[in-house]
């Protein structure tokens, strides 16, 4: 039989995939997959496992949601091996399984793994960190991370819109240099910024899907500019609802390579996870670094 690591978070999401626990594994069994389980308990433990592993298995699979599928991402890339990860969405928001439309249902996410083939995606690498989808700072960065998880399960994606209204008083304008690629320079103050791989960022920005190649080597860089008065402020909301980003508040343009100039007690997120920023940061795509198994 095939050997198949099946790593899940229990407290993701409204707990919703505990209930499939064992249709799911009956599921993959019958495939021919000898399954070990592995529930996780804490941050970093999902990696720590992986890493461990993934060399002697045929396949990852992960089951909850944005940090899980972060945590099963850099394990496989820490092991070196390039073991394929089959993913089944079970948080609250799931930005990357938005983004390639995976199944949201259990079962139906278990069987299109068993069913489907391994494709090519980058992944990002954040100074000495790795991310899935998105590394973002500045405005609504917060939410993600500081939401607790008992509001998240509770309520679901509607919990990030609730916390993020709260944090609009707290918004503050922070000064950002970035160098992108080498010969391209772009510093102002900004409201918010992501280096994305992804349509989805943070359940509440949502890119053209046109203009996202996930696997093409690149990463989407969104920056919003701190608006003067309200008629920017305006434009830069009408822009983003229309995906039409070509007016003076918003910079959209790909990049293989970015480093970033700012307050070393600047927060970011990695795949909605809290990471410490630094006064130069390096972030570059790792081009079809990882292989995700998808149904055609």
């Amino acid at each position: 039989m095939k050997k198949m690591l099946f790593v899940m978070n229990p407290f993701a999401g409204q707990r919703k995939a505990n209930r499939f626990l064992v249709d799911i594994i009956t599921i993959f069994n019958r495939a021919g997959y000898d399954v070990t389980t592995f529930m996780t308990a804490g941050p970093g433990d999902g990696a720590a496992l992986v890493a461990q592993r993934a060399a002697e298995m045929d396949i990852i699979v992960c089951c909850g949601g944005d940090g899980t599928f972060n945590e099963t991402v850099v394990g496989v890339l820490q092991s070196g091996a390039k073991t394929p990860i089959g993913y089944i969405p079970a948080g609250s928001t799931n930005d990357f399984a938005a983004s390639l439309k995976l199944p949201t249902d259990p079962l139906e996410a278990a069987q299109a793994i068993v069913e489907g083939e391994p494709v090519a995606y980058d992944v990002g690498r954040f100074g000495d960190r790795y991310f899935a989808y998105v590394a973002s700072f500045g405005a609504f960065t917060r939410v993600s991370y500081a939401t607790p998880q008992g509001f998240k399960n509770v309520l679901g994606h509607a919990a990030y819109i609730l916390e993020g209204i709260q944090e609009l008083s707290q918004i503050k304008k922070l000064h950002v240099r970035l160098e992108l690629d080498g010969d391209r320079v772009v510093e102002d103050d900004f409201l918010f910024g992501a280096v994305s791989n992804s349509t989805s960022v943070g359940g509440v920005l949502n890119l053209d899907p046109k203009q996202v190649d996930m696997s093409d080597g690149q990463f989407e860089l969104l920056l919003v500019r701190a608006p003067k008065d309200l008629s920017e402020i305006s434009e830069c909301i009408r822009a983003l609802r229309t995906q039409q980003y070509n007016c003076r508040m918003i910079t959209f343009v790909p990049a293989s390579q970015v480093k970033v100039m700012a307050d070393p007690d600047m927060v970011w997120t990695l795949d909605g996870e809290r990471a410490e920023g630094g006064e130069v940061i390096e972030v570059e795509n790792l081009h079809q670094a990882i292989r995700l198994i998808q149904r055609g």
